[in-house]
């Protein structure tokens, strides 16, 4: 069985991509969680991980004593190793488009990311929060995202980014989480679809998970000095 190597549910957008894709797809895996606790080179993280994988980091798929780490490398091979689940769009071109948003999603929209951190457990909709998400660098990565899934909810009809759920649904599933936790200003299309990635039996496992977790970790929570 294929085994998956992740982070903290409730922080780990990375770790969350390819769990809730296999998840999603019915792609048996067996779960290895290893808690976050520092980034330093010593941590018990690091260690555990770079037993499986020698960059140190989460996402890692094993499979049979095979390592697949990164999340674009994962996708791919789930999508060659188990080619009925149809993990990409089978039009050429539309799973031309399909990696070529998830690549930009790998690569970019560095603001978002570092102003406004996933964290599932924490509703920050708040004033204290607004410091962290409201940057013209935030906006700009909003924008853009807005006018992505625009143009594929209306070339492919939803409800999904291109039609049915596919690499691309699970890839931007933390933006999901993002946008609705922080509470940042979308049209209301965009807002019925971050509903129905959040209604997906994959999303709703990853979430339940992650609110189950009660594992306050210091360094991920920058914009919360406690609870409450």
């Amino acid at each position: 069985m294929l085994s998956l190597y992740i982070g903290n549910k409730n922080y780990s957008s990375w770790s969350m991509r390819p769990w809730v894709l296999l998840k999603q797809a019915g792609i048996p895996f067996q779960e290895k969680m290893v808690r976050f606790d520092s980034f330093d080179g010593d941590s018990g993280f690091k260690e555990a991980i770079l037993k499986v994988n020698p960059v140190g980091r989460v996402p890692v798929l094993v499979d049979d004593g095979f390592s697949i780490w990164d999340t674009l490398a994962i996708a791919e091979y789930a999508a060659e190793k188990f080619p009925d689940k149809k993990l990409w769009p089978a039009d050429t071109k539309a799973r031309a488009r399909a990696r070529s948003v998830c690549a930009e999603m790998h690569s970019g929209f560095a603001a978002l990311r570092s102003h406004c951190p996933m964290n599932i457990e924490a509703s920050l909709p708040t004033p204290g929060a607004l410091v962290w998400r409201d940057q013209p660098a935030v906006r700009a990565d909003v924008q853009r995202i807005v006018a992505m899934w625009t143009e594929l909810l209306e070339t492919h009809k939803g409800p999904m980014l291109f039609g049915e759920f596919s690499i691309a649904d699970a890839y931007f599933a933390p933006v999901c989480m993002r946008l609705k936790n922080y509470a940042l200003p979308v049209p209301g299309h965009i807002t019925d679809y971050i509903r129905r990635v959040c209604a997906l039996s994959g999303v709703k496992a990853w979430v339940e998970d992650a609110l189950a977790e009660k594992d306050f970790v210091d360094f991920d929570e920058p914009y919360r000095t406690s609870r409450g």
